[in-house]
């Protein structure tokens, strides 16, 4: 087996929109919304930017544009879901994927677990049939002040998924 490696990366600033949810790995949490043509789900868009750098394939802003109005507020989890089915299609299977999510609040914690099930679900289709079971492990970091992140500005994440053909 070859193994490829992809990196992902996403930030969104918080929404000036109270109504709208805060969504992160697919877990509604309560806090500020991001400002987003989707959900802005960053850590659902990290993984699916890492899953298809790993793929060789076009990034998740070329595939689902913000320009095209059929994805405005889309469920980045979906758009994640259907990533796994054109790398599946690809005879690439995801192996593992490593996130980490900075945000100064809210309190992420609580929620990372939920988060990596989530994602784990939505990878289902790039798992591979006959191997060991698709790992993935999200953590959460806070910027300690410094930047805009730290500044409560926005929320970030980063993504690094190995994928390997069957």
């Amino acid at each position: 087996m070859s193994g490829r490696v992809g990196m992902g990366f996403d930030v969104h600033p918080f929404s000036s929109d109270g109504a709208r949810p805060l969504v992160l790995g697919g877990v509604t949490i309560d806090g500020a919304g991001l400002d987003g043509h989707s959900d802005a789900d960053v850590v659902a868009h990290a993984v699916a930017d890492a899953v298809l750098g790993a793929a060789a394939l076009p990034d998740l802003g070329t595939l689902f544009p913000a320009s095209d109005e059929q994805y405005r507020g889309a469920s980045s989890i979906e758009l994640l879901t259907e990533v796994a089915g054109r790398v599946a299609q690809r005879r690439l299977w995801v192996v593992n994927v490593d996130v980490v999510v900075a945000a100064e609040q809210p309190r992420l914690a609580p929620h990372v677990e939920q988060m990596g099930e989530n994602l784990v679900a939505a990878l289902a289709a790039a798992r591979e049939p006959m191997g060991e079971a698709l790992r993935v492990s999200v953590k959460a970091k806070r910027a300690e002040g410094l930047g805009a992140i730290g500044r409560a500005e926005g929320i970030a994440a980063w993504a690094v998924a190995l994928l390997e053909r069957g």
